[in-house]
């Protein structure tokens, strides 16, 4: 399912290459019901028991808050940030291995792409459009798993919590905690701000209606959002149909998407 909210094609038919994308990750760049940078580490025997119990408690208690949209922001950004915390804390604890992270994922085969996202990747590469990878997830598994599927490419910039190891083991992030809330708060590093700094028009992909921090709301840009709406889709259909101009379910590919937006031919 892909339904057209807007006239795309009013947005972009005065847009030459002047564009840059910005992306989530989980499900978004990866299947619907693909296993998360988060979750894949609790889907092998690689840690203990212990981790993947305290995890699943995690989860279950925060994911339903990170799905409501009727808890205050001030209050969510709060339990946002304090789930991933305690989960970062969780990897400490039972010492994960950096060793792991390409283990995981070459022996679970759960983080999937969506269809036709290679494709898409090497079109713009060919174009030299940026891509920001911007998430809220495991940086260390996403550039793993683009690189098992050959999609590390050189306009691919990743924006995402990247784990510090000390002798093997983790013991921290590189920076401030990234969660699906505080997206509109992240330094781009000098190098991206380069590449973007005289590109006026945007297309984001995100699968959760706080994706659409993941850039400035600025009046002087053109800005094409394209949502995924995965999960709790009768609750929330009408609201990603008022914030995306573009809504997916949790079944469409890219070989759609770049079908029927022309600018992608």
């Amino acid at each position: 399912m892909i339904e057209f909210n807007k006239n795309v094609d009013n947005i972009t038919k005065n847009w030459p290459n002047d564009y840059y994308i910005v992306m989530d990750f989980d499900r978004t760049i990866t299947c619907g019901d693909s296993e998360t940078s988060w979750g894949i580490l609790s889907k092998t025997n690689l840690l203990p028991p212990e981790y993947i119990k305290s995890r699943q408690e995690l989860f279950s208690y925060y994911h339903p808050i990170e799905l409501d949209y009727n808890i205050k922001v001030d209050k969510k950004n709060i339990l946002m940030n304090e789930w991933y915390k305690k989960h970062i804390d969780l990897l400490i604890k039972y010492q994960l291995k950096e060793s792991i992270i390409e283990k995981c994922i070459l022996e679970t085969n759960l983080i999937k792409l969506r269809d036709g996202v290679k494709d898409f990747f090497y079109k713009m590469n060919e174009r030299k459009i940026p891509i920001i990878i911007m998430s809220a997830g495991i940086g260390n598994i996403i550039e793993e798993v683009l690189k098992v599927n050959n999609v590390l490419l050189d306009n691919i910039f990743i924006v995402a919590n990247f784990l510090t190891f000390t002798n093997g083991y983790a013991s921290s992030i590189k920076s401030n905690v990234i969660h699906s809330l505080n997206k509109n708060t992240i330094n781009l590093s000098p190098e991206i701000n380069k590449l973007i700094e005289n590109k006026q028009n945007i297309i984001l992909f995100g699968d959760l209606l706080d994706d659409i921090k993941m850039v400035p709301q600025d009046n002087n840009k053109q800005i094409l959002k394209i949502g995924f709406l995965n999960e709790n889709i009768e609750e929330n259909k009408e609201l990603y149909q008022k914030y995306f101009d573009i809504v997916c379910d949790k079944d469409s590919n890219y070989f759609d998407i770049m079908t029927q937006i022309k600018i992608f031919d």
